[in-house]
């Protein structure tokens, strides 16, 4: 289960989230899972004749990881809100780490809530996604 701490500080960073480098393998479990086939994620033929080198991420696998980056955190049940926006591929080999801090904390609705900046970036330091979330500390 989720930490329960509430001492939470404008500032804090959240326990950061590696995962293991991004294979063909990743993205077929994925496409089975969510049921997005798009052949320029699982097929490199499909993807060269787009222009690309080779298949990539699926841009909701990401968004998946920072949910559970968050979920890792606090429980789906404290998450009031998610955005992200999309600002680059995430390669075959891409090592991604899913970050996070808390840049303000408010109430609203007689609940105690934080505000958190999150993102996903690969191995080189490149933001992939970058959003924000809205957690319940109560």
């Amino acid at each position: 289960m989720a930490e329960q701490n509430v001492n939470i500080a404008v500032g804090d960073t959240l326990p950061e989230l590696t995962l293991p480098p991004v294979t063909r393998t990743t993205l077929a479990l994925f496409a089975g899972a969510s049921g997005d086939h798009n052949p320029i994620h699982i097929d490199i033929d499909f993807a060269r004749k787009a222009g690309m080198p080779d298949v990539f991420a699926h841009g909701m696998l990401s968004m998946a990881w920072l949910g559970r980056f968050l979920t890792g955190w606090r429980p789906q049940s404290q998450l009031r809100n998610w955005s992200v926006r999309f600002l680059g591929i995430t390669h075959l080999g891409d090592r991604m780490t899913c970050s996070g801090r808390v840049v303000e904390l408010f109430e609203e609705g007689g609940e105690q809530r934080a505000k958190l900046e999150i993102q996903t970036s690969n191995q080189n330091g490149e933001v992939k996604i970058a959003g924000d979330a809205v957690v319940s500390l109560s």
